[in-house]
């Protein structure tokens, strides 16, 4: 992901819902959940004014260094972020691009990208890192097997399933209708609009 506090991007932490959460609240008592509201929008506007501090016209093609630089803006507003609302800012403001640096998580670990999540169906009794090693690698260098993903059966990795090619076991073969008896019911349909036409211009 890179990362950039241009216009149209902080544009798009107002529709984060966790942004938008900071100035809502469930409080009963009309007082207090005013107060917590006008809270919550001050809230929204320092941390609009934090990222208007960070240098519009450069692009961070690496996150850890972006999160530097705000968590600096943040400490000097004397602000401090829930987790939610630092990745709401964070989401609005990145964008996938395949020449910046990989995201990484906490345990220093690549973190995947959901919208390039692919399965693979594997046969049974094939090894996973054999078929992935031969089969996905040397289309997708830098893909990842989850391994966190297991059968409540065998407990391997991966779910177990079958697969029925239902082609093969249900299709009955229905020879096609001669040209004689289509051209003939072509010849019959032709006509019937011909008698309908006549009725609407007659």
């Amino acid at each position: 992901l890179n990362f950039q506090t241009n216009s149209e991007r902080t544009e798009q932490i107002k529709t984060q819902t966790a942004f938008k959460n900071l100035a809502v609240s469930k409080k009963k008592d009309k007082k207090q959940k005013a107060e917590q509201e006008e809270k919550g929008r001050a809230l929204q506007q320092a941390i609009l004014i934090v990222l208007s501090g960070i240098d519009s016209g450069k692009l961070y093609k690496d996150r850890s260094v972006f999160v530097k630089d705000l968590d600096k803006g943040l400490k000097a507003a004397d602000l401090k972020l829930t987790k939610g609302v630092k990745k709401a800012v964070l989401v609005a403001l990145g964008q996938r691009d395949q020449s910046a640096e990989i995201c990484y998580d906490d345990k220093g670990n690549p973190e995947s990208d959901a919208e390039l999540r692919d399965y693979e169906h594997i046969p049974y009794h094939q090894d996973i890192n054999e078929y992935f090693t031969k089969e996905v690698t040397p289309h997708v260098p830098d893909a990842w097997i989850n391994d966190t993903v297991c059968d409540e059966k065998d407990g391997k990795i991966g779910r177990v399933g079958y697969e029925i090619n239902l082609n093969r076991y249900f299709y009955i073969y229905q020879p096609p209708r001669l040209l004689a008896e289509i051209d003939v019911d072509i010849k019959g349909l032709e006509n019937e609009i011909l008698d309908l036409l006549s009725e609407v211009t007659a």
